[in-house]
């Protein structure tokens, strides 16, 4: 274990920065960069205008689930984008041993919408009530669980990262799809060829802007996508300004809106076990943003993240938001335009706060239709893949049994993907983790890892052989002999 020493050294290099030869402190990291106002306002938007659809799905979803009247459920849509907006700013400016201080995105998590709809169907007040109860105390258990969970950080070498990175990027795509269909399934023009048509003009006029346009507006081809898509959107008819006269110019998030919260242990244990499911995939996010950022997230990283993801939940029932977790379309973004500022995206948090507090601005964001949000979604998620696929590049696939390993945990983790209904017969309480195909591809890489590579060595086996199996990376597991 004479590794592990090494590893807190890289860990702090990390986050020091590059050293000079004489001592004295390297340039400033591009994460840590600070860019004019104009630019910081314009990206930190299109971080906004990329995740603002995956923050007011749940509770679009969970709203009517429970009892709750148009009005209502809007509420709780504003109370998630600024409850998502502290969460962001937790993660990107931090305090204390709180925040990963990388350009991160939290947002109102999918994992927790099956469970909140079974704790609270048809029980109005009363049910939010007891759904906030279970998120707070699961928030809180989060909290004092992340300096012990941030350790499975050693057990990510870049045949785990690459294989969860992928599975991240190729999992978020149905959603682009469903998007580009216009996203209710139960609507007579779901799947138009009207929809899917603007889907695909989108894509094309993100992939032009990226290939004629340099510097800034190439950063913001995403955002200047889906401004044309949706003005291009307007005379086809699926551009819905109803939401824009309904508004009201200013709304606060009243505390405990629906009452005080209600403790169940059924549904604090639920809410738990998505807890947990919610930290495995926001570590593996960290994971894959620290590879594309240049600043690899060490076991600090990874514990300030958690504390901010859990914190952030914890708080966020105050404000009547739900759960809060890593959003990984917006990992895509930050690959795909290159700009690795974490105050890029905290400039998308107060952005997120404001719409919270001002719903006719959070009506203006909501006027991009779905299929354009769709045709652009298909280039942001297709670079997580892309990017996963470039750390396999560097596991030595041919090496040992490297190769079986990805095989098995990208088979297993596209099962919720390719078959929905696979895991139907298996009691509800395993669904939440069996119906992430990122935390089980996660687990099963973990787990082959550790069975190939590591279980099972001898201690007269040439240490050299064992490491050769991996590239040397500060995150890859020390191996004991």
């Amino acid at each position: 274990m004479a590794a592990t020493p090494r590893f807190r050294k890289n860990a702090v290099d990390a986050h020091a920065g590059e050293a000079s030869t004489t001592g004295g402190p390297g340039p400033e990291h591009p994460v840590d960069e600070r860019l004019p106002p104009f630019r910081m306002f314009t990206s930190g938007l299109q971080h906004v205008a990329a995740m603002y659809a995956g923050v007011v799905a749940p509770p679009m979803i969970v709203g009517p689930a429970v009892g709750l009247s148009a009005k209502e459920t809007a509420f709780l849509m504003g109370a998630s984008l600024f409850t998502a907006g502290i969460a962001t700013l937790l993660q990107t400016l931090g305090f204390w041993r709180i925040g990963a201080r990388l350009p991160f995105v939290n947002g109102v998590s999918f994992a927790g919408v099956t469970p909140m709809i079974a704790i609270g169907k048809d029980r109005g007040h009363d049910g939010i009530a007891v759904i906030f109860g279970a998120i707070i105390v699961a928030g809180l258990l989060g909290f004092l669980l992340a300096p012990y969970f941030c350790k499975l950080v050693r057990f990510f070498p870049p045949v785990v990262t690459g294989t969860v990175i992928t599975l991240i990027g190729v999992s978020l795509l149905p959603v682009a799809f469903n998007w580009s269909q216009g996203g209710n399934a139960t609507a007579d023009d779901y799947g138009s060829t009207t929809n899917i048509t603007m889907a695909a003009v989108t894509l094309v006029i993100v992939l032009a802007l990226r290939k004629l346009l340099r510097g800034f507006l190439q950063q913001i081809a995403i955002l200047l996508g889906l401004v044309v898509g949706t003005l291009l959107a307007i005379p086809a008819g699926i551009t819905d300004f109803g939401a824009l006269g309904d508004a009201d110019l200013v709304g606060f998030p009243t505390p405990f809106h629906f009452g005080a919260p209600q403790f169940e242990i059924a549904a604090i244990i639920s809410m738990c076990i998505v807890m947990l499911v919610c930290m495995t995939e926001s570590t593996a996010d960290m994971l894959a943003l620290g590879k594309i950022v240049g600043r690899p997230a060490d076991e600090r990283t990874i514990e300030g993240g958690l504390r901010a993801d859990t914190l952030g939940s914890a708080v966020s029932p105050l404000f009547n938001g739900f759960m809060c977790s890593a959003f990984a379309q917006n990992i895509g973004l930050v690959a795909m335009t290159k700009v690795r500022s974490r105050f890029v995206v905290a400039a998308g948090g107060v952005i997120l706060v404001l719409l919270g507090l001002v719903p006719v601005a959070a009506s203006v964001i909501a006027l991009v239709p779905l299929p354009v949000l769709g045709g652009a979604g298909i280039v942001l998620f297709g670079s997580v893949a892309a990017s996963g696929i470039q750390t396999l590049a560097t596991a030595a696939l041919e090496k040992g049994e490297n190769a079986l390993i990805v095989a098995a945990a990208v088979g297993v983790g596209l099962i919720p993907i390719a078959a929905p209904d696979f895991y139907h017969a298996f009691p509800e309480d395993l669904l939440v983790v069996l119906d992430s195909g990122i935390s089980t591809g996660c687990v099963v890489a973990i787990v082959l890892n550790l069975a190939f590579n590591h279980w099972g060595r001898s201690a007269g086996e040439e240490p050299e052989a064992v490491e050769s199996e991996q590239p040397k990376d500060p995150m890859a597991l020390p191996v004991a002999h």
